[in-house]
């Protein structure tokens, strides 16, 4: 690697550059700042650049003290690129999702590239964080560095290490947590593994950057072809009257053999519902179908109608039309304990629901409230749960578990519960869904 780098590595002087501090960019750019890097965060976000400079978190697990410990170390966030000269180690921490075709969109990797490239210098790295389709690194970064007449492993380091955050884990961090590190060259592999080191605890080499590419996707599309799975067994056992979560329950005491999953109303988040496409799309330049992985991704986008039709079925059995009924969601996030709705399974549910023209309501402390919703021509905002408030309402729709929901006051005053997360024992006033 760089003698460069590896004397700032040594002597703790290395300047990081994070591009993108969202909910991967932004724990990246703290841990780094922990291992006494200076780090430059790069964000389009002028609301995001304030509160980082001003001390302040925008993101629910990380709080205000982590990013003024972090700024005291010589963190600053700009968006200003020019900056990027200033960087041993650059980082893209980008959005990858779908377009309207459901093909990959590497729209924002492109246009970071195009912004850092005037800026570019020799014995720089450079990693590529962002989900994506095997082939990216090498086929679509490696010939931008290429056009500034750098050459791969000897003047620039190329470097991809897929991200894997869990936000509102406490189970584990990202220091805890084994990075794959796959390098352009032996020499970018090298550097990858020297830099990741200071911040995890184990970095695991692999022989390629398409190799790292395609780990992500397998560890995603593993959660989403198990998902499904247990979603249609969900289907199944509704339709015999049986408890799902119980089955889970008592197959999960076989001590080899068999991974709990739990069902839901449907997935979430920026990987898991996108991840799986991103492999078909690039399987088809191989003449191949990826027939088994779309199975399981059309099971789960379809998982909020069918919580919709048990939610309906569930008021007309209380002569209730869902038709100006009072539905309130308990939980707006694509997971508990989080703040993030990108691709959530509840934004669906509460966009078919007004087009039905229920009377919505919702309560997430981690969400104030939402915008742009289909239907509706001002926000939504978040309600506190109180007796009367569930006491008032036809039904209430948990959605999505948070730990901080009163599940006991929840169910003594609620009239009726459609429960999508097995978090209430079955009575008269629980409908699973």
């Amino acid at each position: 690697m760089n003698k460069n780098i590896k004397l700032k590595l040594d002597q703790g002087s290395l300047t990081v550059g994070i591009i993108g501090l969202g909910y991967v960019g932004l724990p990246l750019a703290l841990n780094f700042s922990k291992a006494s890097s200076s780090v430059i965060g790069f964000e389009a976000n002028h609301k995001y650049i304030s509160m980082i400079n001003s001390g302040k978190s925008y993101i629910s697990h990380i709080s205000h003290q982590d990013i003024k410990t972090a700024i005291k170390s010589g963190l600053q966030a700009t968006n200003e690129y020019k900056k990027i000269a200033e960087c041993d180690f650059i980082v893209l921490c980008l959005p990858t999702p779908l377009n309207n075709h459901r093909e990959p969109d590497l729209s924002f990797i492109i246009s970071a590239m195009n912004e850092i490239l005037p800026y570019i210098r020799r014995g720089q790295a450079i990693s590529l964080e962002s989900t994506t389709y095997p082939g990216t690194t090498d086929e679509i970064i490696a010939p931008m560095i290429e056009t500034r007449k750098f050459i791969i492993g000897e003047d620039i380091h190329l470097i991809y290490s897929p991200e894997r955050e869990d936000p509102g884990n406490k189970d584990f961090s990202l220091q805890s947590i084994p990075k794959v590190v796959g390098g352009m060259t032996k020499n970018c592999l090298k550097a990858g593994l020297e830099l990741y080191s200071k911040i995890v605890d184990s970095v695991i080499p692999v022989s390629s950057t398409r190799v790292a590419e395609m780990t992500k996707l397998l560890e995603n599309i593993h959660r989403s072809v198990n998902i499904g799975l247990v979603n249609e067994m969900k289907i199944i056992s509704d339709s015999m009257g049986i408890d799902i979560n119980e089955v889970i329950s008592a197959a999960s005491t076989k001590p080899f053999g068999f991974v709990p999953y739990r069902p839901g109303p449907g997935l979430g988040g920026h990987c898991i519902p996108i991840d799986p496409f991103y492999l078909s799309w690039k399987a088809k330049e191989y003449g191949l179908n990826t027939r088994f992985i779309e199975l399981a991704g059309e099971i789960n986008l379809n998982m909020p109608n069918w919580v919709i039709n048990k939610t309906i079925e569930a008021l007309n059995n209380k002569k209730i039309s869902v038709s100006n009924s009072k539905i309130l969601i308990l939980g707006v996030a694509y997971k508990k304990n989080v703040s993030d709705i990108r691709e959530s399974p509840s934004i669906r549910i509460i966009e078919k629901l007004i087009s039905l023209n229920a009377n919505i309501s919702y309560s997430d402390e981690y969400v104030e409230q939402i915008t742009e919703l289909a239907g509706l021509n001002k926000p939504l905002k978040s309600k506190v749960i109180s007796p009367k408030l569930l006491q008032s309402c036809d039904c209430i729709l948990l959605t999505t578990d948070h730990d901080n929901f009163d599940y006991e006051l929840i169910q003594r005053h609620s009239k009726m519960i459609i429960d999508t997360r097995g978090k209430f024992k079955k009575s008269k006033k629980i409908v699973q869904a």
